[in-house]
C-alpha cells in the first residue's frame, strides 16, 4: 500500500531531535509564549523576508486575526466585503464571515486553480474593502496583477499562506533564485499560515502565524491574540487566546531548516509525475516549472472520480480529495447556496490528490506512474 502521506515517516528522522527538545521544554518549566516561540517567529520572519512574525494557535485564527486587526485599525468596517477564491476550503471563508465580514466569491482560473485576476475585475465595487488570495494547493496565485488591481482600487490584500510555505515568487523558470525574489507570506500586506501536521512545514498538532511588514498591525494582531494584552492582566483591547504553543514552535525550529530541500523533493516528484503519466482519461495540473509551486499536494481531475478512486483503491494507492464539496454548497453556508459558480462546481467534482512526499521512494513514484497510465 502507498499511502496517500505518511506523516510517521516524515517525522521520524527528527525523533531525536524531538525527543531532545520535548526534554528540554520539559525541564524548563516555560510552557507559554516562551523561547522557542520567540525563535520561530524571528527565523520564519526571516524565511520569509517580512518584518513581522507572529505565532497564533491555527491557520484559521491567523487569518481571522488578520481581519479583526485592520477592524481595530479602522482599515476595516464590519459589514465590508471581501473578494475570495470560491473553490478554495471552507477555513478561508470562515475568517472572514467570524470577523463580521462579507465574503464575495470569485471563480477560479481553470487551469491553475486560483484566484482570476479577470474575474476579480468583474466585481470591483465601492463595498469591496479587500482581497484575500489562496495559494491553492502550493501554486502562488498571480500575485502581480492582483497587487495591481488592489493597488488601483485602494484595496488590502491579504494572503492565504497555509499550503504555500516557500513558495517563490520567480518569473524565470531557468534560473537560480535572486535577492529579489519574494515567498509566500511577503506577497501582500498580510498574511496566514497554517503548519497543520500535513503541510509542507508541518507541526505535530495544530499550529499557525501571521507575517507582515505592517508595524501597527504587527502590534494590534500581538494585542488580539494574547487576550488583548501586552502586560499581564491589563487588557487593553477584546482579544482572544490564540498562541502558538511553546512545545509546537519548538518542534517546527527544528524543521525549518529542512523546508526548501523538502520543497525540491516535491518539485522533483511532480516533474517526474508530469513527464510519466500520460492517460487521456486523466488531467494533469499546471505547472510552469518554476519554484512558485511547492506541491501541497498533486492534484488531478478525471471525469468518473468515483471509478477512478474505486481503482486507487484495487491498486493500493492512497489518495484524498481537496476538496469534495464547494463551500458555498455546505450546508454552514445556506446563504450561498443559490450562487451560480460552474468553474468551482466542476473542480470540486473531479479533483483527485495523489500521493507525493518528500519521503517518497522511486519505486513508490513509479508505482503510481505505472498504476495512472494502466487506468
Amino acid at each position: 500500500m502507498i499511502k496517500f502521506l505518511d506523516l510517521n515517516k516524515i517525522n521520524s528522522k527528527y525523533e531525536d531531535e524531538f525527543s531532545s527538545r520535548f526534554k528540554a521544554f520539559l525541564k524548563s518549566g516555560y510552557y507559554i509564549k516562551g523561547s522557542e516561540v520567540t525563535r520561530f517567529e524571528q527565523s520564519f520572519a526571516t524565511y520569509c523576508g517580512t518584518k513581522h512574525c507572529i505565532g497564533v494557535a491555527n491557520g484559521l485564527d491567523a487569518l481571522t486575526l488578520i481581519f479583526k486587526g485592520y477592524i481595530e485599525l479602522g482599515k476595516l468596517n464590519p459589514g465590508d466585503e471581501v473578494m475570495v477564491p470560491a473553490n478554495t476550503y471552507i477555513a478561508t471563508i470562515l475568517s472572514i464571515l467570524n470577523s463580521g465580514l462579507k465574503p464575495i466569491f470569485i471563480e477560479p482560473d481553470n487551469e491553475t486553480f486560483n484566484m482570476s485576476p479577470t474575474e476579480i475585475q468583474k466585481h470591483i465595487k465601492p463595498s469591496v474593502k479587500a482581497i484575500l488570495v489562496v495559494h491553492l494547493y502550493g501554486q502562488l496565485a498571480s500575485m502581480s496583477e492582483i497587487n495591481t488591481i488592489a493597488k488601483n482600487n485602494n484595496l488590502l490584500v491579504i494572503e492565504d499562506a497555509a499550503q504555500a510555505h516557500g513558495a517563490v515568487s520567480n518569473s524565470n523558470t531557468l534560473t537560480a533564485l535572486s535577492t529579489s525574489d519574494k515567498k509566500a507570506g511577503h506577497l501582500s500586506h498580510a498574511a496566514g499560515f497554517s503548519f497543520y501536521p500535513t503541510k509542507n512545514l508541518g507541526a505535530l498538532g495544530d499550529a499557525g502565524a501571521v507575517t507582515t511588514d505592517d508595524d501597527e498591525l504587527a502590534a494590534c494582531i500581538k494585542l488580539l491574540h494574547n487576550y488583548g494584552s501586552s502586560k499581564k492582566y491589563i487588557n487593553e483591547k477584546i482579544g482572544t487566546n490564540s498562541r502558538l504553543d511553546e512545545l509546537q514552535a519548538s518542534f517546527l525550529n527544528v524543521k525549518l531548516k529542512d523546508l526548501d530541500r523538502d520543497n525540491e523533493k516535491r518539485r522533483d516528484i511532480a516533474k517526474q509525475y508530469l513527464k510519466g503519466i500520460n492517460n487521456p482519461k486523466i488531467k494533469l495540473p499546471f505547472y510552469d516549472g518554476s519554484h512558485n509551486h511547492v506541491f501541497h499536494v498533486f492534484v488531478i481531475r478525471v471525469e468518473d472520480r468515483s471509478h477512478f478512486t474505486n481503482y486507487l483503491d484495487q491498486s493500493d494507492i492512497g489518495y484524498l480529495i481537496h476538496y469534495p464539496i464547494a463551500p458555498h454548497q455546505q450546508k454552514a453556508l445556506l446563504a450561498y447556496k443559490s450562487l451560480y459558480l460552474p468553474i468551482t462546481e466542476a473542480i470540486h467534482d473531479t479533483v483527485v490528490s495523489i500521493p507525493l512526499s518528500p519521503v517518497m521512494t522511486a519505486v513508490e513514484i513509479e508505482t503510481v506512474i505505472n498504476a495512472l497510465n494502466l487506468y
